[in-house]
């Protein structure tokens, strides 16, 4: 009996705890089925995303070379005298760039001079000698061949001797000295290198594989990294005989006249291979936050999306999507207000 005045002493407890679950339970389910109105937004731009075929290029690095080289040396031999220019001297055609002390010469126009007077005495006393009889006329036009032989040989002196002042053939940049002011320079010797920077070119290496698509009068697109500027170049030449040791075939390719570039220069090329289906999009619409790309779509309800996207190389005015996007999406983008996930795009 007292077992049973117990267990009816909990059973109100037990109800009350119930009817509490119950109502707890009631109140989520209604909380659950709460809908927010989502904000609307008048966006500037639509863009429905469709496969465009770009070109695929073969990049190769390269260097910045002048397509005019001269090598500058003396026709005499001799000591360098008053060397008037160094690297990276601008110089112009007839411009006096050192003067060779050549002492041998000298020394041949002294004794082409001192020919020429013998000679010329003895022409003026044979001519004497000719009017008196005294000798014939075969006699007198072996002195007259002699005394023009001296006249020509003091010329020449005179001439050689001009070389002893070396000037520049052509307008450009001195890029290398090989000699410097009193060293002994041999006829022929290289003492200078010029270049023309008004005719620059970029030499590069293309693989085996790619040679063969390669012609004169490409067109390929240059990149000066330093200069970060884009440059359309033209192939002016394709050497047919690969490099023994790497395999690689040597193209030449013409640059347009830009004063900034100089020789030397780092150099990308990109030549076109041929083309492939991607996506690309508007710069404006892309969100960049923390180092991260984005962009909003537009679902089958007019609700936006923000979603992370992979960008590659930048083509046009556009850039290309490597990751995130398919075609058929619907980029939306220049909100008012300004665009977050879950608003509405108004018609």
């Amino acid at each position: 009996m007292r077992i049973h005045k117990k267990q009816s002493c909990h059973r109100p407890i037990y109800w009350a705890l119930i009817a509490l679950l119950s109502l707890s339970a009631c109140g989520e389910k209604e909380t659950a089925t709460v809908h927010v109105n989502p904000i609307h937004t008048q966006v500037a731009h639509h863009l429905e995303l469709h496969l465009q075929d770009v070109a695929t290029h073969y990049i190769t690095s390269g260097t910045v070379a002048s397509d005019h080289r001269v090598s500058i040396s003396s026709r005499l031999s001799g000591y360098i005298r008053d060397m008037k220019v160094r690297e990276g001297d601008r110089v112009q055609a007839g411009q006096v760039l050192l003067h060779i002390d050549a002492v041998h010469a000298k020394q041949a126009l002294v004794q082409a001079k001192a020919d020429l007077n013998n000679a010329q005495a003895d022409l003026t006393r044979y001519k004497s000698l000719l009017k008196q009889g005294a000798v014939t006329s075969q006699q007198f036009d072996t002195v007259k061949l002699r005394y023009d032989v001296a006249k020509s040989q003091v010329k020449q002196a005179k001439h050689a001797l001009s070389y002893a002042k070396v000037l520049s053939p052509v307008n450009g940049v001195v890029v290398e000295k090989r000699m410097a002011q009193g060293d002994l320079a041999s006829a022929g010797m290289p003492i200078l290198t010029l270049e023309d920077p008004s005719s620059l070119l970029v030499q590069t290496y293309v693989s085996e594989l790619y040679v063969g698509k390669i012609h004169e009068g490409d067109r390929v697109d240059v990149v000066i990294a330093s200069l970060k500027q884009h440059f359309q170049g033209i192939v002016r030449q394709v050497v047919q005989a690969a490099d023994l040791v790497s395999h690689q075939f040597l193209v030449k390719i013409s640059l347009p006249s830009v004063v900034d570039i100089h020789p030397g220069m780092y150099a990308q090329t990109g030549f076109q291979t041929g083309v492939r289906p991607t996506l690309l999009i508007p710069k404006d619409a892309i969100v960049s936050q923390q180092g991260l790309h984005g962009v909003y779509v537009k679902d089958a309800h007019a609700i936006v999306h923000y979603r992370l996207i992979r960008v590659g190389q930048k083509i046009a005015a556009k850039w290309e999507s490597l990751a995130g996007l398919q075609a058929g999406d619907i980029l939306v983008w220049g909100g008012k207000p300004a665009l977050k996930t879950g608003m509405k795009v108004q018609p």
